[in-house]
């Protein structure tokens, strides 16, 4: 067992929009994703989705309004509602805890969906 050092583990990826996994426990994993500009709209069917912020301010769009984040904040957006997020600053830092099936661009498959994620 080793302690996981956030800002190290963001350090060895430059790329936005494709999450890193750096831990599992009990069916979840733990992601690591830098984000810039704006991402689709889509859902996840069957999971809820964590998003904490640990640098810049995201903003998270749902259909019946906005719900904006800055660094320490997160929000849980729960199974089938439809969401985009946007980083509003020039970068974010998102960790995110899901249930290993869930794919990054949820009901939708394009140039952005992630299939298989690297380990860090």
């Amino acid at each position: 067992m080793d302690p996981v050092n956030l800002v190290e583990k963001f350090g060895q990826f430059d790329d936005a929009w494709n999450p890193r996994v750096v831990a599992e426990l009990n069916g979840q994993q733990v992601k690591v994703a830098k984000l810039r500009g704006e991402f689709v709209w889509h859902h996840h069917d069957h999971e809820d989705e964590l998003f904490w912020v640990i640098r810049g301010r995201l903003c998270l769009r749902f259909r019946d309004g906005d719900v904006r984040l800055g660094e320490g904040e997160f929000l849980v957006v729960p199974r089938g509602v439809e969401h985009l997020p946007v980083a509003e600053t020039e970068e974010v830092w998102v960790v995110l805890f899901e249930p290993a099936s869930t794919l990054n661009t949820g009901n939708l498959r394009g140039e952005r969906t992630r299939e298989t994620l690297e380990r860090l």
